[in-house]
């Protein structure tokens, strides 16, 4: 563990993050630009006496469970988080695909499709953060936890999810899911994430199993699919997915393809979120 070299890197990495890139507001009275060291405390889930004892070169071997937590409150890119685990002394873990936060650039971008929906998913389609109109669309999808946060798994395992998209290209959807979660499988090799998803839905899944069993691979970037709204009725759907460079999150962005789903899009918009019941 070079203790002087890791507390060096966390203060720069701390003071170089505006505080809009993490999520937090701006008080009119700030002094710093960037991040507290209680800030980067609580995004972490740490004591702040940690903290401050790691940025002084007097804490213990952090664990990789907390440089993990680390890497992910200072928006450590991946070789920033590699350069991380190596001054605490630890081998960097394959890189995580799943993030727990949606990239700052990303929320930007959801913020000026204001009117469009859209929303950024992790990899393995875990959905991180939404816009309004996405959230009118679709419902919440960032509050399910477990293994119903990604999208495959309640597709296959949940009848409800797939009853809310009746089109004739339910089956072209069902075959892409598992094509993308191929191809995520064969990038993040090892991982353990990806690999527990996969057996759950081996178990779970029989559908799962046959369509697996082909192992078809298609990265997943452009999309049309029909959604049933319990409001406004069946919805056709243009889907734009747009990744980052590394591919561990993308921005989707749908928007109507034809006329009657731009009509009641529009309502949608005018009956706002009361007495919305949302989709599964």
């Amino acid at each position: 563990m070079q203790r002087a070299e890791l507390a060096d890197f966390l203060r720069r990495r701390r003071e170089a993050i505006r505080p809009a890139e993490a999520g937090i507001t701006e008080g009119p009275r700030r002094r710093t630009t960037g991040l507290r060291r209680e800030e980067v405390a609580m995004l972490a889930g740490m004591s702040v006496d940690y903290v401050v004892r790691l940025e002084q070169g007097r804490s213990s071997q952090p664990s990789t469970q907390l440089l993990s937590a680390l890497a992910r409150a200072l928006r450590l890119s991946d070789d920033e988080r590699t350069h991380l685990f190596h001054l605490a002394g630890h081998q960097p873990p394959p890189a995580e695909g799943v993030a727990a936060l949606a990239r700052a650039g990303l929320l930007r971008m959801l913020d000026l499709l204001d009117g469009t929906a859209a929303l950024v998913m992790s990899d393995l389609g875990e959905v991180l953060a939404q816009n309004r109109t996405s959230l009118l669309l679709t419902g919440d999808l960032t509050r399910f936890t477990g293994y119903r946060r990604y999208a495959a798994y309640r597709w296959f395992t949940d009848p409800a999810t797939a009853a809310a998209h009746p089109g004739a290209d339910r089956e072209i959807h069902t075959r892409a899911l598992v094509a993308d979660l191929r191809a995520v499988a064969g990038r993040r090799s090892g991982d353990p994430t990806v690999t527990a998803l996969i057996e759950r839905l081996q178990a779970e899944s029989a559908d799962f199993r046959t369509l697996w069993a082909e192992h078809q691979v298609k990265v997943r970037r452009a999309d049309r699919k029909t959604l049933l709204h319990p409001r406004v009725g069946l919805m056709l759907m243009d889907c734009e997915t747009l990744n980052t460079p590394d591919q561990g999150q993308q921005l989707l962005v749908l928007t109507p393809a034809d006329d009657e789903t731009r009509e009641r899009l529009a309502l949608l918009q005018v009956l706002g979120t009361q007495e919305f019941s949302p989709t599964p």
